[in-house]
């Protein structure tokens, strides 16, 4: 079994919690949360340790791996310390939200070889995986282009918006990575940005609408499109296109029941409300992908690289909606 310290135990925090419970390889075996009352109910949940004391829950050489769902301005310290004591590490994004610091964390356990994974769940969604996997297969022979839209149904609150490190580095930065998951490496970004909802989300000097275009290097193209409301559920899509067919994803239903009547046909469900519902088998498949990685001792996916990448793509998203123009990723 293999033995994982949590450490944060908001929302995320829970969903992760739930996975380790669930996973026949794994046991939970710390809950660590500075708000330790908050760290023992959700330890107690599942027979976990709780703790508020980093150093204590590293220190138990009882623990393989440590999952990282703290709020971002503590991953890089967390990582960091969990690889200095010899545990994997998964990591939720962003690593951070400033890319100086992502780099130096990378230089103190680059030397160390840590098997680090960063939480960019969506790949392991099985629609979007499939669509990647029967691309990569040639079925619609060279991906020409790539369409990702992604909505939330209602926006943050505005304590969340003002640390949230903006729309691009908070939110589109998975839809970044799923771009590089399908497309592979970018090479130009350019964004456009309105304020179209709460006014609290520009007085952050944020935006909560965007739509962003993206270059790969070998020519594709990619659109994503992101709003921080969408009344009818959690809209997220995908749609590739390429030389000799297409693949879509549609947006995920309770059921597949639909109404037809004199007032209105093909009327369905609203979509699955939130992240927790639309990618639960998501997290599931996430937690199963980095057990076996820490198992084998081999290199899980996404990995820091993957994770620094799409902080590259935000920041240049964020500098094209600054400037108007197009922005050439260096890497």
């Amino acid at each position: 079994m293999l033995r994982v310290a949590l450490f944060g135990c908001g929302r995320i925090g829970r969903v992760h919690a739930a996975a380790v419970a669930a996973h026949p390889r794994a046991e939970l075996a710390w809950v660590c949360d500075p708000m330790e009352a908050a760290a023992k109910e959700l330890a107690g949940q599942y027979g976990a340790e709780a703790s508020s004391d980093v150093a204590a829950v590293l220190a138990d050489e009882s623990v393989d791996a440590a999952i990282v769902a703290s709020p971002t301005p503590t991953h890089v310290d967390l990582l960091t310390a969990a690889v200095r004591a010899g545990k994997a590490v998964m990591c939720e994004k962003p690593i951070d939200l400033d890319l100086a610091r992502v780099d130096a964390c990378w230089a103190e356990i680059g030397a160390l070889s840590p098997i680090v994974m960063v939480g960019f769940n969506r790949r392991f969604d099985p629609s979007f995986r499939e669509i990647r996997d029967r691309v990569a297969a040639g079925e619609i022979g060279r991906l020409e282009q790539l369409v990702i839209t992604s909505r939330d149904p209602a926006p943050a609150p505005k304590a969340y918006i003002e640390t949230s490190g903006g729309l691009f580095r908070d939110m589109t930065i998975h839809d970044f990575d799923m771009a590089r998951f399908l497309l592979g490496e970018v090479v130009e970004v350019q964004a456009m940005g309105a304020n179209l909802i709460e006014p609290y989300i520009a007085e952050a000097g944020d935006i909560d609408s965007a739509v962003v275009v993206l270059r790969s290097t070998d020519g594709a193209l990619a659109q994503i499109t992101n709003s921080r409301r969408c009344v009818f559920g959690y809209d997220q899509r995908v749609e590739a296109f390429g030389a000799t067919g297409m693949l879509t994803a549609q947006n995920q239903l309770p059921t597949s029941v639909r109404y037809a009547g004199a007032d209105r046909s093909e009327a369905a469900a609203p979509y699955q409300n939130f992240f927790l519902e639309r990618y639960s088998a998501a997290y599931a498949l996430e937690l199963d992908h980095f057990v076996t990685a820490v198992e084998s001792g081999t290199a899980p996916s996404p990995s820091f690289a993957d994770g620094r990448a799409a902080l590259v793509l935000a920041d240049a998203a964020a500098e094209s909606l600054r400037t108007g123009g197009t922005v050439r990723v260096a890497g």
